[in-house]
């Protein structure tokens, strides 16, 4: 499998001054290949050799400036280019190519409620040649104008607005100068709502067999983009730089959305078939929000190589929650951000993996070694950088810097010295330092409060600061309120404090509770003093702000990760104030992480049933709560994380044969999936329910409900079936493969599986091998048997590491997971 390195891409950038792609896609030719006949129109600045990527089911032919060159030339995805003169050249090549069933390059998906097939392509990072012959990396840009031919009943969307010419045949209108990676076509019988904003077209886009649901969220759909397309202009000076915005929700994608200009692709789970919460919504929202500031900052600015992933994925996670906290109705988005988005760059922060927000161009040598850096630290700790940034900054003069950097490098390229020296020409602060400690360093810093009564009872603060960077954070003191049985918190006063601190901080009388970087506007771990801890285990729930909570849930979080609290304390707590708690995201992000971690590895699997007790005791009681429909949302995600932690099939197995919970909700597809998935890792159903609630639901997301309940159920037969299906055969598609791996490992079949641990470490190896960067991914984060905590499941991985040679994606995957399953070991010790 062929990479391009960073010293072949500056080599071929100083040769090569690349002008235009045409492009002709024929997807009639069958349902394996489809055709793909270019040509590239390209200058050579002086005589030299270079070579283009191509990765062919079959090469027919070549030319170049008219002379035909030997197709079989190419080699290792590369088709040589020698002995170029300086001056213009064209580039001729047909060929068939390869539809994916991986999510990589040209997909291909047929649904399975009404046999309607669909093609979208996704080619970053270095896919585009799955699609049509590039120079591949994203400093050569160049104009792209596609030609599609497809089925006569089929649309075809692209990055410009696509001319239907009759009989199947369609042509889009040329780009502005982009990179290969973002260029992208999808065709189908697609269902389709359109409208327009300031005067420019845009669209919505699904399968014909999601159009009642795509149809039924449209006004809000479109009421998002809109006040997000409105607010990026009050807030950048450069006008949207494309001819339309279509977004399509596409099957089986690989991330949650890709930024590809004019035509943002999204997974098409955002087409909600079942009940959502808000923060669900309030997701899918960021994510409009997330990509449509791309189009500015990846898409008319990109990087120029890809050690600055950070300057595409940062900015736009960070513009995304703080946009659609500003213009739409979501307001409370930073709350969501603090409670799930940024503990996965935490985790991330504290792996042997880690790098910088900025790595260093001599570690990313590759484009295998850039993908590694799609991570929480690019995208969650790099957005938490950024906000750090504005409040030190000042926004007004960070979009001063932005707009000057936008001027500067449009529909062109930039690195990181580009992009400071853009923020620096706005200030006389010194963003040159700032950057050097918050975007070239590695790890958390951890900040603790030491607090000390003085003089006539006047107290002081100081912070004791375990790390490298300067932070500027708010200090949150709380009082007891005296006159509230529920022991509500009032907030007494917020200081700003810069760290380190010139001197100790007078903060008056002690309060009840002192919360370091309350507002989370930085990025740290924070501990309590003892007082404090006090307070927050009696009146954590009493806190009068979401985000507030939320600092304080991830502050217990930390400290139970890093030995320094018991898991079950962490249960308590969630037992004693989720009850009360009125975030939905807070509830969701503390549920998941006290299923998922605590209850799922954290405890050992004596301790497990008592955790699972614990967890639907919580459940029962937020259901309880709910009864009078006041909070459906919250009544959701307490039924959901009751079904997920059953211990006994008897509740959840009347809720699926009554079709409803009593008192709500009913149990819709999704419901009805999850109830059956949990019955089959309880042996409580077996292949004919699942075959009858198939019948029920033929859907594609039926299909992987069926699958995973399969995977899911506790005999021998069925894990062999799974197993054959993940690492013996390559026919899963990856959403399939996906089910499966989900359904296979539980800790409630630890003894049934045992066989199962080893042998992972020597197929995942090979699949990956076989199948690819996408699926050695999935395998690695979904496959892995991370309920088998113990020392032989971290010595079979470390051996696996450092003698089977995995593939790069699996090979950080798998190093991620055995940190993670260590990091388990040494809670259970503590």
């Amino acid at each position: 499998m062929s990479v391009l390195t960073r010293d072949e891409a500056q080599t071929r950038a100083k040769l090569l001054d690349v002008h235009r792609y045409t492009i002709d896609l024929d997807l009639t030719t069958g349902d394996e290949t489809f055709d793909s006949r270019t040509v590239i129109r390209f200058t050579a600045r002086t005589d030299g050799d270079t070579f283009v990527e191509l990765k062919p089911a079959e090469l027919r032919s070549v030319t170049l400036d008219g002379q035909p060159l030997d197709p079989d030339s190419l080699d290792a995805e590369r088709l040589p280019l020698k002995n170029l003169t300086a001056g213009e050249h064209e580039l001729r090549i047909d060929a068939a190519m390869r539809y994916s069933r991986t999510g990589e390059g040209m997909h291909r998906f047929t649904d399975p409620t009404d046999g309607e097939t669909y093609v979208y392509s996704n080619l970053c990072m270095d896919d585009a040649p799955r699609v049509f012959p590039a120079f591949d990396q994203p400093d050569l840009k160049a104009v792209f104008e596609l030609t599609v031919q497809a089925p006569e009943n089929w649309t075809v969307l692209a990055n410009g607005i696509a001319e239907h010419l009759g009989e199947g045949r369609w042509r889009t209108a040329p780009t502005p100068l982009i990179s290969t990676y973002l260029v992208a076509a999808a065709a189908g019988p697609y269902h389709s709502v359109t409208t327009e904003h300031r005067g420019l077209p845009f669209g919505l886009h699904c399968r014909r067999s999601l159009a009642p649901y795509l149809d039924a969220d449209a006004d809000e759909l479109f009421e998002v983009t809109k006040q997000c397309y409105d607010r990026y202009h009050e807030k950048f000076e450069e006008p949207y730089p494309f001819d339309s915005y279509d977004q399509a929700f596409v099957p089986e994608f690989n991330a949650g959305a890709m930024e590809n200009p004019g035509l943002v692709t999204f997974r098409d789970e955002f087409v909600f078939r079942s009940a959502v919460t808000d923060t669900e919504r309030q997701t899918r929202a960021m994510v409009i929000a997330h990509e449509m500031a791309h189009m500015w900052f990846g898409d008319l600015v990109t990087l120029r190589w890809w050690d600055d992933i950070w300057l595409n994925e940062s900015f736009a996670e960070y513009m995304g929650y703080q946009t659609c906290a500003e213009a739409t109705r979501f307001a409370d988005t930073w709350t969501d951000f603090g409670v799930a988005r940024k503990a996965w760059g935490y985790e991330a922060d504290q792996r042997p993996s880690t790098h910088p927000v900025a790595p260093d161009p001599e570690l990313v040598p590759d484009t295998a070694s850039a993908m590694l850096n799609f991570d929480g630290i690019s995208y969650a700790k790099g957005a938490s950088a950024l906000r750090q940034l504005v409040a030190w900054l000042g926004e007004k003069d960070f979009l001063a810097g932005i707009n000057t950097h936008f001027a500067r490098h449009r529909f062109a390229n930039a690195t990181l010295a580009d992009f400071i020296d853009s923020l620096a020409s706005s200030t006389e602060r010194d963003v040159h330092a700032w950057a050097e400690t918050w975007l070239r360093t590695t790890g958390v810093d951890t900040l603790k409060p030491e607090v000390t009564r003085g003089d006539e009872g006047v107290h002081t603060l100081r912070v004791e600061h375990r790390g490298s960077r300067p932070h500027r954070i708010a200090v949150g003191l709380y009082d007891q309120d005296v006159t509230d049985e529920d022991r509500r918190l009032v907030l007494r006063e917020r200081l700003d404090l810069d760290i380190p601190q010139s001197a100790p901080q007078p903060i008056g009388k002690r309060p009840a509770l002192l919360l370091l970087n309350d507002g989370d506007l930085s990025y740290a771990k924070v501990r309590f003093d003892a007082g404090s801890f006090d307070t927050v285990r009696a009146s954590l729930s009493g806190l009068p702000d979401p985000l507030t909570r939320a600092v304080v849930w991830n502050a217990l979080r930390d400290s139970v990760r890093d030995g320094e609290l018991a898991p079950t304390a962490y249960l308590e707590a969630a037992r004693t104030h989720l009850p009360h708690e009125t975030d939905l995201a807070v509830v969701q992000g503390v549920l998941a992480f006290a299923a998922v971690q605590v209850a799922g590895r954290y405890v050992t699997a004596e301790e497990r049933p008592a955790a699972l007790t614990t967890l639907t005791g919580l459940c029962r009681d937020l259901i309880r709560r709910t009864e009078d429909g006041d909070n459906p949302g919250l009544r959701l995600i307490a039924v959901r994380h009751f079904i997920d932690v059953a211990a006994h099939p008897d509740t959840i197995a009347a809720w699926l044969a009554d079709g409803t919970v009593p008192g709500g909700p009913e149990l819709d597809p999704e419901l009805r999936w999850r109830v059956l998935a949990r019955l089959a890792v309880l042996d409580a159903t077996d292949e004919t329910a699942i075959a009858a609630e198939l019948d029920r639901d033929p859907s594609a997301t039926g299909q992987e409900g069926a699958t995973r309940c399969r995977a899911a159920l506790p005999d021998a037969a069925a894990k062999r079936t799974a197993w054959e299906a993940m690492f013996a055969r390559d026919d899963l598609s990856n959403y399939l493969f996906i089910a499966t791996a989900q359904g296979f490992w539980q800790p409630e079949q630890a003894e049934l599986l045992q066989e199962y641990v080893p042998r992972y470490f020597e197929d995942a190896v090979a699949l990956a091998a076989r199948r690819g960067p996408a699926i050695a991914d999935a395998a690695g984060r979904w496959a892995f048997p991370a309920h088998a905590v113990d020392a032989d499941t971290l010595s079979h991985g470390e051996r696996c590491l450092r003698d089977a040679e995995p593939i790069p994606a699996l090979r950080r995957k798998l190093a991620d997971q055995l940190d993670d399953l260590a990091r388990a070991l040494r809670v259970r010790e503590a």
